[in-house]
């Protein structure tokens, strides 16, 4: 069965997307090289015209403008990855374009009961599952739609939320 794509999923969202991410190494295929120049430079690509962000901005604006509230919520080691300083300062480009940004330090996750992967919850119906590798390389997308692990996932998420801080208040150790 073939997965919609994200742009296909979050066109068809009415009301919410929130999205959990638990781990502390991503490495995503299309940011190796804004990536390696972050590390060596300390800045990032942060402007939402250009090719890295484009797409992305366009989905998440007119997902907002349409009412739909767009919520991350990142539960994070600390002191944070080199992987999490790079996700924390282009993060603002996420807030520009209309999502709401919050961080969890792990040591205040550790009573929540948490699915084992990152996801993606549509309008509290459709679960969209991100399956990585040890290398941090996505290696799957899956698609649930049972009920029992939506609430489990609702419920986590908001959980997470309650207790996580916004992006701008929290500070990077």
């Amino acid at each position: 069965m073939k997965v919609p794509s994200f742009s296909e999923l979050m066109e068809s969202a009415h009301r919410s997307a929130v999205f959990l991410q638990m781990r502390d190494y991503y490495n995503v295929s299309g940011e190796t090289e804004d990536f390696a120049t972050w590390q060596r430079t300390g800045r990032r690509e942060i402007d939402p015209d250009s090719e890295y962000w484009k797409s992305w901005v366009e989905v998440v604006s007119q997902a907002v403008a349409r009412g739909v509230a767009i919520r991350r919520a990142r539960i994070v080691s600390e002191p944070v990855s080199d992987s999490i300083r790079y996700m924390h300062a282009g993060v603002i480009v996420n807030v520009n374009a209309g999502e709401q940004v919050r961080w969890l330090p792990r040591r205040r996750a550790s009573d929540i009961a948490l699915p084992g992967n990152d996801f993606w919850l549509f309008d509290d119906h459709l679960i969209r599952w991100n399956h990585f590798g040890g290398d941090g390389d996505v290696t799957a997308h899956e698609e649930s739609n049972d009920a029992a692990t939506i609430k489990l996932c609702a419920d986590a998420f908001e959980a997470v939320w309650a207790r996580a801080i916004p992006h701008n208040q929290y500070e990077i150790s």
